[in-house]
């Protein structure tokens, strides 16, 4: 009697109460999902629906204003405003406007390039050299200097200035002002210049800062694409940083943690392994979600976009399709990979409850 008093009040018991568990059910989330006031949009992954959602807004990024392309402009080593050039004019006539008697050069040294990328020499004036390379600003002073010195010859040397360099501020071995020494210096000839990115810097990336703006880009995609290598300015500033993105884990999963992305791209099958897989017991294989985000700006009511801010997007990886689908989805940062616990789990630890209950009871019996 004891004990069919003990089942009853265990199941009334159960019945009554939540048991502990480390993660909702998919039934749960659902319900949410299709409630009267619904706070949640839920997005079933498959063949059919997979391209749409990828073509929706990318979310949980610092803005930034995208990145430039390698532009090649201008010739080689072309001269730019706050350069220093030495000059020295050759006059082979005896009474030379430029040098004394006996004097056949005229030299002029630290002449600064300036702001309107000009500089001034006596009996020419200003004269426009930025943009040139030496051979070319060197061929246009001696035309200058040729219609007033028929005999003049002109040599001519370059030193890059403050403005025609680049600042490799951190991540590097060496950090510090490199001169733009070429017009196809770009991001990478700086950061080997630099000494390349330290080893403590996980999934490098490049940070550039020019006129007020800053592009980021990983060192990779520069690596598996020249057309990324940015040529340099004069003026901009560059950092190599420590990818800072993440995504959370949770549920019955293996690893409940913050994972930080160890690559450009990651998708939700690349997910399920870096959380170290599911928990065989607990898991619910129907009912692996990723929580993300939106802007207001994004929601839409058409399709184009989702139709909640706080969106569901739902994989069933017992299916092939559910495993193709979850290796092409792109996981975003900061989103949250949630791991639904399977009923059968709770049922475990219900039959288990029960079970000690009645030895509990049997004890007692035999106490009597």
């Amino acid at each position: 009697m004891l004990r069919l008093i003990l089942s009853v009040g265990a199941i009334a018991l159960l019945s009554a109460c939540n048991l502990p568990r480390g993660a909702a059910l998919q039934s749960e989330i659902v319900a949410e999902a299709n409630s009267s006031a619904p706070q949640i949009a839920l997005y079933q992954v498959d063949r059919s629906t997979l391209p749409k959602y990828l073509s929706w807004p990318m979310t949980g990024r610092d803005h930034n204003h995208g990145w430039l392309r390698h532009k090649h402009t201008g010739p080689e080593n072309a001269i730019a405003a706050g350069d220093l050039i030495d000059i020295v004019i050759w006059d082979s006539e005896e009474t030379s406007l430029l040098s004394g008697r006996g004097n056949r050069a005229t030299q002029m040294k630290g002449l600064k390039v300036s702001t309107g990328g000009t500089v001034f020499l006596p009996f020419a004036g200003a004269v426009q050299v930025a943009g040139l390379s030496e051979t070319g600003a060197r061929n246009r002073i001696q035309r200058k200097m040729s219609e007033v010195v028929p005999s003049a010859q002109v040599q001519l040397a370059v030193t890059k200035g403050e403005k025609g360099s680049v600042s490799v501020v951190s991540g590097v071995l060496r950090p510090g002002s490199y001169p733009v020494d070429s017009s196809h210096y770009t991001i990478l000839n700086a950061v080997a210049s630099a000494g390349g990115a330290s080893a403590k810097v996980e999934n490098p990336q490049l940070r550039l800062i020019r006129a007020g703006k800053v592009y980021t880009k990983s060192m990779s995609a520069l690596l598996e694409n020249p057309d990324l290598d940015t040529v340099l300015r004069g003026g901009d500033k560059l950092t190599v940083e420590t990818d800072t993105r993440y995504f959370r884990s949770l549920g019955a999963a293996t690893k409940e943690a913050i994972i930080p992305f160890s690559k450009d791209e990651i998708s939700a099958l690349d997910a399920m392994s870096m959380i170290g897989g599911l928990s065989e017991k607990r898991a619910n294989l129907r009912g692996i979600m990723v929580l993300r985000d939106y802007d207001a700006a994004h929601v839409r009511q058409d399709g184009s976009g989702p139709s909640n801010e706080r969106s569901v997007f739902v994989f069933d990886l017992t299916s092939a399709d559910g495993l193709f689908s979850a290796g092409e989805f792109s996981i975003h940062p900061k989103d949250t990979v949630l791991v639904t616990e399977t009923s059968i789990s709770s049922a475990s630890v219900a039959l288990a409850v029960l079970a000690r209950l009645a030895g509990i009871a049997s004890d007692v019996k035999s106490l009597n």
